[in-house]
């Protein structure tokens, strides 16, 4: 079948979010073909190229988010007329749609201001979300059919439509005191949430052309495939393993309530829209099913998959951590009382991701503190680089915390002193790999107070790795019971954790060989190929059939265009097969001679 995969920021570029993990998926479905379009989202991540695509993908069609570019349609009188009325549709939806993240409430608790369920979500009532519906498909159709639409929507009109539904009967109390600054922010960021209904893709030839369309992510991603559905009727599959919406509820913080109210309830109504049209919703762990289902997710839907990495890397150290390697067991417990004799540090605690703040090193640190006291001699190797200048001032106060905790330490008054905790990079002397990095370690740490799925925690399990991590996001789903759980924010208790499995190697062999059998089991990039394949086919088969071939009479004719006829060849235009004279020729009627 042909797969139309959609991504906003990633594949197939070299760099952004998801690029790795949809390779791996057009790469293992080498019986399918792939159309891929793109949205990139700035001159720098086009200026880098493309990954080297695999020959099943036929076509590769991108669109930049970062920059308008108009067509210079100037509507008349009609066109204006279809704009301003689709656009004040999708306005007042924004100003009337229930708050998000506000609490349900009956007319009784309304008057009282008590909410009956507190903690809720309330979903967009059916009236808006249809009107954002039919505004959404009434813009690009009417970009399909004048064009104009990134000119219409920069617009004075759109900003006076905007204002008069603001002002409109029945709008919220944050829509109403929206000022003219606030107007201007809203419509300058639905111009550039809205430019996918301009482009030229929704076509016979484009996305109409297509079996399924298979979005990378929600949100702006999965317009392109909610308007193949409306113009094609189009299958689509949404593939989220960190849910969009969430984001933008965390997202702008000093705007103002206006803004923050009106942007939340656009992308709110998008959302319910996009997880409304979807044939199927993958959420990629337990985490983000259960936010979608928040937000409104049908849930029979949902499939969740978890992603799938390449365990070729970590084959070697996994392997070397058998239980039943003895040997090489025996060997490593001898050389670590040697060590221990020598005063160098028996046990080494591996801490691997991006440096910020989210991931709590400073927690990591004070409990490395009681980590020494009860373990003398263990050391802490911090692997990462800063995430932005916020991860560059973070790395650099805990640097000082550790300086501080830990001086230090020398043999004695004239030689040179060490301190227990180093701060490296992948790719320095002595971590040149991820691998290398658990393979040199006794056991990894995840101290994080937010975490989505833990990537850098699967790896250590594929290492064979035993691991402590903090109960944030997925980790306990990722970890299953192969490894220690601890509160986030509790250094007593993630000390404790790690001294226990410091002190027990047949435990740490035990975890570490359950582990990697669960990673192989669940998150290897095999199981997340094979059931991919499996959901596509799954819905392929409940969609019906969207191009009937009629006869004569105008019914439809079943099996009349083979399923070869998408694979390019000669055999692309279905030739009528010979029928056999018996078939067509009205037989003559059996008459009996009466005598």
């Amino acid at each position: 079948m042909r797969i139309g995969l959609l991504t906003e920021g990633g594949y197939p570029y070299v760099g952004g979010e998801g690029g790795v993990w949809c390779d791996r998926l057009v790469r293992g479905l080498d019986r399918h073909e792939f159309d891929v379009y793109a949205f990139s989202t700035g001159q720098a991540q086009e200026d880098a190229g493309w990954v080297e695509l695999p020959p099943q993908v036929q076509r590769v069609r991108t669109a930049p988010l970062w920059v308008a570019e108009e067509d210079g349609v100037v509507h008349g009188r009609r066109a204006r007329r279809r704009f301003t009325e689709h656009y004040g549709e999708l306005a007042a939806a924004l100003c009337t749609a229930a708050e998000p993240g506000t609490a349900q409430k009956s007319g009784t608790a309304q008057r009282r201001g008590i909410a009956e369920k507190p903690g809720i979500a309330e979903k967009p009532g059916t009236a808006e979300a249809d009107r954002f519906a039919n505004a959404l498909h009434g813009l690009a159709e009417l970009a399909r059919d004048e064009g104009g639409l990134v000119a219409a929507l920069r617009s004075e009109r759109a900003v006076r439509a905007l204002e008069r539904a603001c002002r409109a009967p029945g709008a919220r109390r944050a829509a109403r005191e929206a000022r003219v600054p606030d107007l201007l922010t809203v419509a300058d960021h639905l111009e550039r949430a809205l430019r996918p209904l301009s482009l030229d893709w929704y076509e016979e030839d484009g996305l109409g052309a297509v079996d399924l369309c298979h979005a990378a992510s929600g949100g702006i991603a999965a317009l392109p495939g909610l308007l193949a559905g409306h113009f094609f009727g189009v299958p689509l599959v949404v593939t989220e393993y960190g849910v969009r919406l969430r984001t933008h509820y965390l997202t702008r913080p000093d705007a103002s309530p206006a803004v923050r109210s009106l942007l939340a309830a656009f992308h709110g109504l998008l959302t319910a829209e996009t997880y409304r049209a979807a044939s199927y919703l993958v959420p990629g762990n337990a985490h983000a099913r259960r936010w979608q289902e928040r937000c409104g997710a049908d849930r029979a839907k949902l499939r969740t998959i978890h992603p799938g990495l390449d365990a070729t890397p970590f084959a070697r150290v996994g392997e070397d951590r058998l239980p039943e390697d003895r040997e090489k067991d025996e060997k490593r417990e001898k050389q670590e009382r040697q060590e221990k004799q020598e005063h160098a540090g028996p046990h080494t605690l591996v801490w691997l991701g991006r440096v910020e703040p989210a991931k709590d090193l400073v927690s990591l640190l004070h409990a490395f503190a009681e980590v020494r006291a009860a373990e003398p001699g263990t050391r802490l190797r911090i692997v990462g680089r800063p995430s932005g200048p916020e991860g560059e001032a973070y790395l650099g106060h805990c640097r000082a915390l550790a300086a501080q905790l830990f001086p230090d330490e020398a043999d004695g008054p004239h030689a040179v002193g060490r301190n227990p905790v180093s701060f490296e990079e992948l790719g320095g002397p002595g971590a040149e790999t991820t691998a290398d990095v658990h393979a040199g370690g006794t056991v990894t740490v995840l101290s994080s107070v937010v975490e989505g799925f833990p990537i850098g925690l699967i790896e250590a399990m594929f290492c064979g790795r035993a691991t402590v991590s903090t109960d944030v996001g997925a980790v306990v789903e990722v970890i299953g019971g192969t490894g220690l759980v601890v509160p986030p924010r509790n250094p007593r208790a993630l000390a404790e954790a790690c001294v226990s499995l410091l002190r027990d190697p047949e435990r740490r062999a035990r975890l570490g060989a359950a582990a990697r059998a669960r990673a192989l089991e669940l998150f290897s990039v095999e199981q997340n190929v094979a059931a991919f394949r499996g959901l596509y086919l799954e819905t392929v088969a409940r969609t019906p059939v969207r191009r009937p071939v009629l006869d004569g009479a105008g019914d439809p004719q079943p099996f009349a265009a083979p399923a070869e006829a998408h694979v390019p060849g000669h055999w692309t235009e279905p030739t009528p097969r010979a029928v056999p004279t018996w078939a067509v020729e009205t037989p003559e009627p059996v008459t009996e001679t009466v005598r």
